[in-house]
């Protein structure tokens, strides 16, 4: 296969500023897992951060494009992630001149169509060096990635699985790469959206399974380090792997019983959505 090179313009105000914003998704046999959710929370990102939103910017359209971009990708399991990056043209330094966008979407070959729950262990640990921020811009998805992309360093370096990010108000907010839940009984608390985590699709999908689940008591609230090791389980969600369950944290091991019984479902809805 031929390889492709970008060429990215030097004053692209995405590189330069932050100035962009992104979606994951994930394409299974040619069906877009959760798209309406990813649309209108792009929509919503791109509206909060002034960005001019195209006319041709339709669901119809974006799929199209999407599925487009996977037509010449090899994948025994025909699946992918896609990736829409939307950026503020260039024009103006600080103060841009323009709310006009211009996108890139990139897609990838995933192993499996489905989610699926590993074996292996995952160890996780608090990333103390730096904060997030605990205000809208937090929840949204921009390339302003900086304390994850340290964060990660820092748990390569130190061989961890994950790390657990904090607000500077020290509360748990979500891991590197989705949102964390705590299972304790019959209770699971997720942070809320006003503590600073991204705002994201698979946990609002979760929060609404859970709804219909009367043998838990749910919770969006602030979360204490000190709660980490009093709890049953933990377990991250994302929309490329869906529940990802942890299964260590300093000297505390977790069960995964509720995120087998959530993947179950889980699958279930993606196929659905």
């Amino acid at each position: 296969m031929q390889e492709v090179r970008s060429v990215v313009d030097i004053n692209n105000r995405g590189l330069n500023y932050g100035d962009a914003v992104f979606e994951t998704i994930k394409i299974s046999a040619g069906k877009i897992y959760f798209w309406e959710q990813h649309y209108f929370r792009l929509m919503s990102s791109m509206r909060i951060l002034r960005m001019e939103i195209p006319n041709n910017f339709t669901m119809e359209f974006l799929e199209e494009e999407m599925l487009k971009q996977i037509e010449n990708i090899a994948s025994q399991s025909n699946a992918y992630r896609v990736k829409i990056l939307v950026w503020r043209r260039t024009g103006g330094k600080y103060t841009p001149t323009t709310r006009d966008v211009d996108y890139v979407i990139t897609a990838e070959a995933l192993e499996v169509p489905f989610y699926v729950m590993h074996d292996q262990p995952y160890e996780v640990e608090l990333f103390k060096d730096h904060f997030v921020l605990a205000d809208m811009l937090s929840n949204l998805k921009t390339n302003n990635r900086l304390v994850n992309v340290l964060a990660g360093i820092y748990a390569s370096e130190n061989s961890y699985d994950n790390c657990l990010l904090l607000n500077e108000k020290k509360q748990v907010i979500e891991a590197l790469n989705g949102n964390i839940f705590l299972v304790k009984g019959n209770t699971i608390k997720t942070p809320p959206i006003s503590d600073g985590c991204i705002n994201g699709i698979l946990r609002k999908e979760i929060l609404n399974m859970l709804q219909s689940m009367p043998e838990f008591k749910v919770e969006e609230i602030s979360i204490s380090p000190f709660e980490l090791q009093k709890a049953d389980e933990m377990f991250i969600t994302n929309v490329i792997s869906g529940i990802i369950p942890i299964t260590r944290y300093r000297k505390k091991e977790y069960a995964k019983n509720t995120a087998q019984n959530l993947l179950a479902k889980l699958n279930m809805k993606a196929r659905l959505s």
